[in-house]
């Protein structure tokens, strides 16, 4: 495999990491994906690289990610103005630190909603993120910053999290690859919490192999996570050229075809006619799962935040501050009955893995709207836009299942103007079968049905 790194195999990584810094430099002034750029450190790091002839697989290859990741020396702010008053982290995450032993260079940190509440990117202290296909849009949530960095070409590998949907989303709406594992496969040491669960990390990319050397290189045990598992390493790089061949694929129908629009089925079709899937498989109770995600989430994160909701109300964010506010008023018994809804619908999922490997559903109902949008119109359906893009990725994460999400084009056909925009379908496996997600999505990028190109977005004078 290719060795990815910004600026092409066998350059340096002093070479790749300048290569970065000036696309950021060009870049971000209208795309606004990075709250922090590390240039000092990132250069320091890609000299150590360059000096050592150590076998990495990720050598010299730039990344970023999402501001609630600790990085040594700066405060994980995590989209909030609250915690700027936060000390600076004193060790970098976990997931940092495995991916600069690989010889990946960190360069700074990147927008999101705050505290990972949202879908959107859009916020209120350091303003929204731009979709770098298209500026006037958004850049999809929480993960918008890493989404929109790796798609603008300003890094090519990023980080974020997903709790609800917050890898997916933005992976659909800025057309780049993003990939959920299992929970419990990636530990969270060194970020800031959101739900804890239902909190994900993982990575995004403008390859497969790239995703895949960067998941790989995150693996293993982590005690002072208690809800890692301790599984042994499965590299996936090494199976990616086995493709789909063997794989039982299918469609996920009812809920996933019910709220998608039209440019979301539409890409899913052309998906599953690309690997032959003929079967349409329906999980019951969708929606009741994805209201369980809901309140669950409310619950959770409102605990999290219970003190500063009480003396420091007005620095939140309003659409995280209310939202939080409905979840501390939840009624224990609700979020009791939310918990066995959640394990009820995870038992009648496993058992549709018995007849499938990998089922296959759109993951956002829409292409991105534009900044500011407050509804949407799905299927004839009015939907609030900010919480309406998760409707097809919660249910998912509600119950753990590993995820790649892949970009596909052209599919909006609702006006000649927005069939420049991605939108994403999302390949759904059983438990730790990551490897089987990204065969899958290897298969279709080597097809050519997905891509992940860098936008020709404009760049400052």
């Amino acid at each position: 495999m290719t060795t990815p790194t910004a600026a092409g195999p066998g350059t340096t990584a002093l070479v790749a990491v300048r290569a970065a810094l000036l696309r950021i430099e060009q870049s971000d002034a209208q795309i606004n994906a990075f709250t922090a750029v590390l240039a000092e450190r990132a250069l320091a790091r890609a000299a150590a690289v360059d000096a050592s002839d150590a076998a990495l697989p990720l050598r010299g290859v730039p990344f970023a990610v999402k501001n609630l990741f600790d990085l040594q020396g700066l405060t994980t702010l995590a989209g909030s103005r609250i915690e700027r008053d936060k000390p600076p982290a004193t060790r970098d995450a976990v997931l940092v630190r495995r991916l600069e032993a690989a010889g990946a260079v960190c360069v700074g940190a990147l927008n999101m909603d705050e505290y990972a509440y949202g879908f959107t990117t859009e916020n209120t202290h350091f303003g929204a993120t731009r979709n770098p296909h298209d500026t006037t849009r958004i850049s999809g949530g929480s993960s918008g910053g890493s989404a929109a960095a790796v798609a603008a070409g300003q890094v090519p590998l990023a980080l974020g999290s997903d709790t609800n949907g917050s890898i997916r989303v933005p992976a659909s709406l800025c057309g780049v690859f993003g990939l959920k594992p299992t929970y419990g496969r990636l530990p969270r040491t060194g970020s800031f919490p959101f739900v804890a669960s239902l909190d994900h990390l993982g990575p995004f990319a403008r390859s497969v192999a790239e995703l895949a050397a960067a998941y790989d290189a995150m693996q293993g045990p982590d005690a002072d996570d208690p809800a890692q598992i301790a599984r042994p390493l499965e590299p996936t790089a090494d199976q990616l050229q086995r493709g789909a061949q063997g794989l039982r694929i299918a469609v996920l129908g009812g809920w996933f075809r019910q709220m998608a629009g039209p440019a979301a089925t539409a890409a899913v079709d052309r998906v599953a006619a690309a690997l032959g899937a003929l079967q349409t498989v329906a999980w019951p109770e969708v929606d009741r799962a994805r209201t369980a995600a809901f309140m669950i989430t409310n619950a959770e994160g409102a605990a999290l935040h219970l003190l500063d909701l009480t003396t420091r109300a007005a620095d939140f964010d309003p659409h995280t501050r209310d939202r939080f506010i409905a979840g501390a008023l939840l009624p224990a018994a609700w979020l009791v009955q939310a918990q066995r809804v959640r394990h009820w619908f995870a038992r009648q999922v496993a058992a549709s893995f018995a007849d499938v490997d990998v089922l296959l559903a759109p993951a956002t109902p829409c292409t991105a709207p534009t900044i500011g949008t407050d509804w949407l119109q799905i299927n004839g359906q009015r939907l609030p836009a900010r919480a309406s893009l998760g409707l097809l990725t919660q249910p998912v994460s509600c119950i753990g299942l590993p995820v790649c999400t892949v970009p596909v084009w052209g599919m909006d056909s609702t006006a000649p103007h927005l069939r420049h925009l991605p939108i994403g379908v999302q390949i759904i496996a059983a438990p730790w079968r990551e490897d089987l997600c990204l065969r899958v999505a290897h298969a279709l990028q080597a097809a050519g049905v997905v891509s992940a190109p860098i936008a020709p977005a404009p760049l400052a004078a």
